[in-house]
């Protein structure tokens, strides 16, 4: 069975911190695949929100996640602070790439958790259509 691999490009954007809720953890006493989508949403909503933006209002547009990848790594339990770092990959004109990796500090060791990507794209709530990525946007995520 061929296997997820998530290549994290070298420069990070920003870094997050997200505090494991007890309400994140499964039945198997750690972190569940549903609350690491949580965490990465939630870090990305931190990150959009440094520059003023949310999900449905950037420059008169907003974004839908078109896809979705994440390679697991490690267990996460509660007490656990995810750091999430955020990078940028390919960029169209209406869409883009964000990467995650997510790590838990234990003992002063960073435990890597998970690799993650989603595609985001650009999309008019308003006229139902896939729109062109604002250049503010653009000029962001290019500083990548």
């Amino acid at each position: 069975m061929a296997r997820i691999k998530i290549d994290i490009p070298e420069k990070v954007m920003a870094t997050y911190l997200v505090p494991v809720r007890i309400a994140d953890i499964n039945y198997g006493n750690h972190v569940g695949n549903d609350a690491f989508v949580s965490i990465i949403h939630e870090a990305r909503m931190q990150w959009l929100k440094q520059y003023g933006y949310t999900e449905l209002k950037i420059e008169g547009i907003g974004l839908i996640m078109s896809d979705l990848a994440i390679e697991f790594k490690s267990e996460s339990f509660y007490g656990d602070v995810v750091e999430v770092r955020l990078g940028a990959g390919e960029i169209s004109r209406v869409g883009f790439e964000l990467y995650y990796q997510l790590f838990a500090k234990r003992k002063d060791e960073n435990i890597l958790l998970a690799n993650a990507k989603t595609g985001m794209v650009c999309y008019d709530y308003d006229a139902k259509k896939v729109a062109a990525i604002p250049e503010k946007l653009k000029t962001i995520l290019e500083d990548k």
